[in-house]
């Protein structure tokens, strides 16, 4: 497979400083680092923005790949992915300012390591509630599975507890590749003590060494009124406990509020249909209708029009998230009805043969004249 342009990789032009080059590599760096980056091609990503900042940093071969591009390395075995110049470059100027020493990764001794206190990881629940229950606010009881630290070896993992042979207590291992461009240092987690710097005689047989245990717990929690269909209720420190001595994670409850059989929501307003005789809208009169606060009178005016809409300030959701209050407003639908009795029907007809013309139709029937 051809290989891409240097230049295209980084996004820089040819006659881009060093500065420049450098400043794209960086982004790229920090984008596609696989410490941060957990996509299938963010490391091969990775190590093509590392070969093509290797040679386009230094002034030599950056002159040789000008003038003859990849060949000028082939013969070097430049068909693979290179490293950098150890010499005239500074691991711990990119990575450690990037990424601070994000996933134990360092270029560094005094990077990141797993044995230093960490927060305990976040938990996620969803929860169901009426339209009411979230009109009005309620009270829950959560039940969830936490990670805790194990109550026999105090989150040790094991008894006998001594510093590791093989990071010395860091935490951290560092290794070195040698490449055709320079030496690439870079830091992992110990393999025998996984990162915690110790090491124990005897293992912990009720968390297998792990330090954690499983552990269900419920407790009840009030839930504000006027929470919303996606919202989420912050819990701080409800989540799994933290690593070597490190503070609790939080939880997080995602609320999904059921519709009502006629409130429709949109934010803290709410909206209700009502519907309406042809002799209200005609001649008006005065409506019971619900809110979310109980009856009220409602005045519909004569000559009210199917879909006309009228607001009632302040009978919206009281949210007490935002300290707002929504409005209500209320749709009139009229309704025709579809089947009469013979005494409506007499009514209907005499109805029909007053002068019922109102201006709108007049100039439809004038529009369909004209257009025949």
């Amino acid at each position: 497979m051809d290989k891409r342009d240097y230049y295209e990789i980084l996004g820089v032009s040819k006659n881009a400083s060093k500065d420049e080059i450098k400043s794209a590599f960086r982004k790229l760096a920090k984008k596609y680092h696989p410490d941060v980056n957990k996509e299938p091609d963010a490391e091969s990503k990775f190590k093509e923005a590392q070969e093509a900042y290797s040679v386009l940093s230094d002034d030599s071969k950056k002159a040789q790949y000008d003038q003859f591009g990849h060949a000028a390395f082939n013969g070097a075995g430049g068909s693979g992915y290179g490293g950098f110049n150890a010499n005239d470059f500074d691991f711990g100027d990119i990575f450690d300012n990037i990424f601070g020493g994000f996933g134990g990764f360092s270029s560094r001794g005094g990077g990141r390591s797993s044995n230093q206190p960490r927060k305990g990881n976040d938990s996620l629940i969803r929860m169901k509630l009426s339209f009411e229950e979230a009109i009005y606010g309620c009270k829950k009881t959560v039940n969830i599975d936490v990670i805790e630290d194990c109550e026999y070896c105090h989150g040790k993992g094991g008894t006998g507890e001594s510093t590791c042979d093989r990071c010395h207590g860091s935490g951290t291992i560092t290794t070195e590749q040698h490449t055709m461009f320079g030496t690439f240092l870079s830091k992992s987690t110990c393999p025998v003590c996984n990162g915690k710097g110790k090491t124990y005689k005897e293992r912990c047989n009720k968390c297998g060494g792990q330090g954690k245990n499983k552990k269900n717990k419920s407790f009840d929690i009030n839930i504000p009124a006027g929470v919303d269909n996606g919202n989420r209720l912050k819990l701080s420190g409800k989540g799994s406990s933290g690593y070597n001595g490190g503070p609790n994670g939080d939880l997080y409850i995602e609320f999904a509020v059921s519709d009502h059989r006629y409130f429709v929501r949109e934010n803290d307003d709410i909206y209700l249909e009502v519907p309406i005789t042809i002799t209200e809208a005609i001649l008006g009169s005065k409506k019971e209708i619900p809110t979310l606060y109980g009856n009220v009178k409602l005045t519909i005016p004569a000559g009210t029009m199917s879909l006309d809409k009228q607001r009632l300030k302040g009978k919206g959701v009281d949210n007490a998230s935002n300290r707002h209050k929504g409005d209500m407003y209320i749709i009139l639908k009229v309704i025709t009805p579809s089947k009469l009795t013979k005494e409506q029907k007499k009514l209907i007809d005499q109805l029909a043969k007053t002068d019922l013309d109102v201006e709108v139709i007049k100039k439809f029937d004038k529009f369909t004249k004209e257009n025949s």
